[in-house]
């Protein structure tokens, strides 16, 4: 059982290089803010990894959930379908990954 605790639920996208400035754009136009509307997060950010050792360009995007349990609502009604509307706009060209975090302090 979480007593507090603030979450970073951390998606690593690595995008190959050609399609990474459209990708970014509608990550910031349309699937980020589609995302936020399902309430889970109260706040998120998107950070570029400068030296990354993968091809292609690599981002962070960063989720912050008050709780164990807004987090994995996002998992049960919300992850699935985001996750999928990803690799279909941007098939055989991005790889994902997810980690989650908690604040220690």
């Amino acid at each position: 059982m979480y007593l507090c605790c603030m979450l970073l639920f951390n998606v690593t996208v690595i995008v190959e290089e050609a399609s990474a400035t459209e990708w970014l754009e509608w990550m910031k136009e349309i699937h980020l803010p589609q995302l936020m509307q399902a309430e889970t997060f109260v706040s998120h950010r998107i950070l570029r990894i400068v030296d990354s050792p993968n091809e292609g360009v690599s981002y962070c995007v960063q989720f912050i959930a008050e709780d164990e349990a807004k987090h994995q609502s996002f998992l049960d009604l919300h992850e699935q379908q985001f996750t999928a509307e990803i690799y279909a706009k941007y098939p055989n060209k991005l790889v994902i990954f997810s980690t989650l975090m908690e604040f220690v302090g």
